[in-house]
């Protein structure tokens, strides 16, 4: 493994870990808090990178840009959360939906499959040319939304999110409407995502319509590897998010790594998934472990 390479790519991951630790964030309150297994993401990425090029390319502010990307992909979350609460239609299968319906809105949006857009000729807000700006800038936008998370998930609506992924009947039987914290914890989400794409199209200089694919998979990587790492140490709520980004950080340090082992790019979505099963296992590996101990110390009395 080539040592230098390795240390010259860091940055990069750091950079890519801060932006893609917005889009776990936004996975992290329908995996975590909202007990919702939502793929609308994997749609919605390239849905707010999609909106923010184009717009850019119109000639619109770069920070209108973003903004309206962040409700772009608000409205994928609602689409998903209509799908649930008033059709009926399981969790799963309602954000499959909206990330299928996704690509072809995508396109429509871009005209074609790529769209490029060129640091020297728009005032992008960060941009791969200028990584150390895309760490410094990337980890603004983090800390923001973490403290507009932390301080909306202490506020009566955020509590009531929070109660309905812990216990919906026992949420419902309080007067809470868990159809509407739902759409709301959805639409939430997907609006961190929609940013996440935003910032993600500009850092690499375009929006591809494919930009979005296995994109649950880093989100879920980073917010497991974060818990699994951080979670004894982040009690509260606003460092759990903080150990979210650490987690995607580490991912793609950990891809970076990988890479520089020998191989291929191909490889990545195995590496990916392998990552992912692996500290999915160990919480339950070490709760076997004290299972198993604690019968074997029964038997030894």
């Amino acid at each position: 493994m080539n040592v230098t390479a390795l240390m010259k790519a860091v940055p990069g991951s750091v950079a890519q870990g801060l932006i893609w630790g917005l889009l776990a964030i936004g996975v992290y309150i329908t995996y975590k808090v909202l007990d919702y297994a939502d793929l609308t993401v994997d749609g919605s990425l390239c849905t707010g990178g999609a909106v923010a090029v184009m717009l850019m390319l119109s000639g619109y502010n770069p920070y209108v840009a973003l903004i309206c990307a962040g409700i772009a992909g608000m409205l994928a979350g609602l689409v998903t959360g209509i799908f649930h609460v008033a059709f009926g239609i399981p969790a799963i299968l309602s954000g499959i939906l909206t990330q299928l319906g996704l690509y072809s809105v995508n396109m429509r949006i871009m005209g074609k499959s790529n769209q490029a857009i060129s640091v020297d000729k728009y005032n992008l807000i960060l941009s791969l040319r200028d990584v150390p700006k895309a760490i410094l800038v990337s980890g603004i936008f983090c800390a923001v939304m973490i403290t507009i998370l932390y301080w909306f998930f202490g506020t009566e609506l955020g509590r009531s999110i929070r109660a309905t992924g812990n216990n919906e009947n026992m949420s419902r039987a309080q007067g809470i409407n868990t159809k509407t914290t739902k759409v709301i914890g959805l639409m939430i989400s997907n609006g961190m995502v929609g940013v996440a794409g935003a910032l993600y199209a500009q850092y690499q200089g375009n929006a591809d319509v494919n930009m979005g694919r296995g994109a649950i998979v880093i989100g879920l990587a980073a917010v497991i590897i974060g818990g699994v790492l951080f979670g004894k140490i982040f009690r509260n709520f606003a460092m759990r998010l903080v150990g979210v980004i650490f987690g995607a950080i580490l991912y793609f340090v950990v891809i970076a790594i990988v890479l520089q082992l020998g191989l291929e790019t191909t490889d990545l979505k195995l590496v990916s998934a392998l990552i992912v099963a692996a500290f999915l296992a160990v919480p339950y590996i070490k709760g076997q472990h004290r299972i198993n101990g604690k019968k074997g110390g029964k038997a030894n009395a």
